[in-house]
């Protein structure tokens, strides 16, 4: 027997997160291929949301740290697709208020009999972080108690490249340098936010092919000095790559020094790109995203700055 799927029956998908990065990549995805968006705001007032509204989302007001808001969010509902709503106190990652916020929606799908969630973490390495340990939780409840649950785990976003981040790490700082944890000559996967919205888009579509699947997302891995060279052909701007140092990394905090550590001792992110490229043939290389959106973004930038 066929399992029916949202774009089958009309029935509306849940996604949270729908005004940040990957939860808005995914309901515009979604919205452009037909499917009945339903977008979990807290606030449908903010320009994000009513940019969602206009092309086509129903917004429902809702917030984790509520659960008794999530139910009539959640009526009518055929699949859900959440991102974890990450929680940061003074000493770090919370994960267990990440934990128990994930269980929150879970748990009000189950409720509402909701079959299917697509949930999006984080790539995993050869050893876990501290601050996955709130999204393996979420993880391990999820295929506990959803009939059909699909894990997404994407690596680094191509779009960090447009945000100045923590002191310019993980974007470009106005005088053209890329600063990172990774070594400079070794391969670093990236993802596109387009690409982690057609795997969420493929799994509604497929249920039954994709229940159980925990997937690795990453779309390409150049080595950080490759991807400044091919950002600065594509934009003809002075792009390089600058490694952090261990004084510089313990300085910005705790939680980049530990990154660097794990880092250092070898841990890597292990997406098999050429699988994923079989479920997904148009997957973006990051030169396909320069061409694409990536570059102009960059350009703009710079131009604001």
């Amino acid at each position: 027997m066929t399992t029916a799927t949202p774009a089958r029956t009309g029935a509306a998908i849940l996604v949270t997160g729908a005004t940040g990065r990957q939860g808005g990549a995914t309901a515009r995805r979604l919205l452009a291929g037909g499917w009945n968006v339903r977008a979990l705001v807290r606030d449908p007032a903010a320009p994000a949301a009513a940019g969602l509204a206009a092309a086509g989302a129903r917004l429902v007001r809702g917030d984790f740290d509520d659960p008794a808001s999530l139910p009539p969010a959640l009526d009518g509902v055929a699949a859900v697709f959440g991102v974890p709503p990450v929680a940061f106190g003074p000493d770090g990652p919370q994960p267990e208020l990440e934990a128990a916020r994930g269980r929150a929606l879970i748990d009000a799908a189950a409720k509402a009999g909701v079959e299917q969630i697509v949930f999006s973490t984080v790539a995993s390495t050869s050893a876990p972080t501290r601050g996955a340990r709130g999204k393996t939780l979420i993880e391990e409840y999820l295929h506990d108690h959803v009939a059909l649950p699909t894990v997404l785990r994407p690596v680094r976003f191509m779009t960090n490249y447009l945000g100045a981040g923590v002191a310019h790490i993980d974007g470009i700082s106005p005088d053209g340098v890329h600063r990172h944890l990774f070594p400079p000559n070794e391969p670093m996967q990236v993802i596109a936010l387009e690409d982690i919205a057609e795997f969420a888009a493929l799994a509604f579509a497929d249920p039954a092919r994709f229940a159980g699947r925990t997937l690795e997302l990453a779309g390409d891995e150049p080595t950080p000095v490759e991807a400044a060279t091919a950002i600065a052909a594509a934009t003809g701007l002075p792009i390089r790559y600058e490694q952090l140092t261990d004084a510089e990394a313990a300085r910005l905090g705790r939680e980049i020094a530990e990154a660097r550590k794990h880092w250092q001792a070898g841990h890597r992110w292990h997406a098999d790109i050429e699988a994923l490229r079989v479920i997904h043939p148009g997957m973006r290389t990051l030169t396909g995203w320069l061409a694409g959106s990536g570059a102009a973004a960059i350009r703009a930038q710079f131009t604001a700055a």
